[in-house]
């Protein structure tokens, strides 16, 4: 898998106590590699990075606005290939707080690509963007790389300013500069992952836990809003691809990159909550329109054909799989704490290599 390029390799991984870095933490952990995580501590309790317990990982609990210490963890570690995933991830908090959102977004990553720059042992850097950088027109096509970038929202135009940002110190640095010679740079931008471990707030799949936890009736928002739903499992191997080219050099596989499910992955919102309920029929639903609430996209799709042809990368689950595993990840742990996540890992390494992705070596 991965042509075991990432076994013993020294990772260093930004955000590794959200939700989507805890996943990619137990990924490389199972690959081999030696893990290190910079992350402020977790926000939530429960919360997956401790629930994962993984004593392999080294973690760094800091900010990434600590400028000092964040050039010390680069010093100390030695990292190889940085996932750059920490960020202020919620739109409707970045509403009220856009300081925070910007500071943490745009500051925090250009603070990475200096550290990384410092140390003199990074290779590779993959930036995790998010699928909300393009200017939306709420079309059907699914948006392109090239495609305008723009921003709404203060979490969107943040990170949008964050590709800016990459693109920037891709052809000012990593590209030219002998102080970062040999250094490549990727972003990647996917969106509306699920997955078990997810406990953010005002997120359609936590909300729905937190419903059946408390025994409450979740109320739905925008139930015709149509997003695209995948697994986190989906954009992490698409990540963990495009890290393996940047490490063997590839100059072509340093620029950004879309992961998102196919055509049929984009679903309405009720749709998606019937089929949790197939799953998990304790919860309960009810259409609530939310009175001078924030706007959220209604219709949102990226064209990943680019990750198909020149990664050879594909989605494994479908929708369906991806909201039934979800929900079945969470009645597990709510009913008796078990921690599905190596299971869930287990059974979509399985299904890709039945299909013979890519990555699969």
């Amino acid at each position: 898998m991965f042509q075991e390029l990432y076994r013993n390799r020294r990772v260093l991984v930004t955000g590794h106590t959200g939700f989507k870095g805890s996943w990619l933490a137990l990924w490389l952990s199972r690959l081999g590699a030696h893990v290190v995580g910079y992350a402020r501590a977790p926000e939530t309790t429960p919360n997956h990075w401790e629930l994962l317990g993984l004593d392999s990982c080294q973690s760094v609990l800091a900010d990434l606005r600590d400028q000092s210490q964040l050039v010390q963890a680069f010093r100390d570690h030695q990292p190889e290939i940085v996932f750059h995933l920490a960020a202020q991830p919620l739109v409707r908090r970045s509403y009220r707080e856009p300081h925070e959102t910007f500071s943490t977004n745009v500051m925090g990553t250009l603070n990475v690509f200096e550290a990384a720059i410092a140390s003199r042992s990074v290779r590779a850097i993959v930036c995790v963007t998010s699928d909300k950088v393009y200017e939306n027109q709420e079309s059907s096509d699914g948006y392109t790389e090239t495609d305008r970038l723009g921003g709404s929202d203060p979490y969107s135009a943040s990170k949008a300013c964050t590709e800016i940002l990459a693109a920037c110190y891709n052809r000012s640095f990593f590209q030219q500069n002998q102080a970062a010679a040999g250094m490549l740079l990727a972003t990647v931008r996917a969106g509306n992952v699920i997955g078990g471990g997810d406990w953010s707030e005002d997120r359609l799949i936590p909300d729905a836990v937190r419903a059946v936890v408390t025994e409450k009736s979740l109320g739905i928002r925008n139930p015709g809003s149509v997003r695209p739903w995948q697994h986190v499992l989906e954009p992490l191997s698409g990540y963990l691809s495009v890290g393996q080219r940047l490490l063997e050099g590839d100059v072509r596989s340093a620029r950004a990159w879309n992961f998102g499910p196919e055509l049929e992955g984009m679903v309405r919102v009720d749709d998606v909550i019937r089929r949790f309920q197939e799953s998990w029929p304790s919860l309960r639903a009810d259409i609530a329109p939310e009175e001078y609430a924030p706007p959220e996209t209604k219709l949102l799709r990226l064209d990943s054909s680019l990750a198909t042809k020149q990664l050879n990368w594909k989605p494994i689950w479908n929708w369906q799989t991806a909201v039934t595993r979800t929900a079945q990840w969470y009645e597990a742990f709510h009913e008796s704490k078990e921690v599905k996540s190596t299971d869930d890992l287990d059974h979509f390494l399985e299904a890709a290599q039945r299909l013979n992705a890519g990555w699969v070596q």
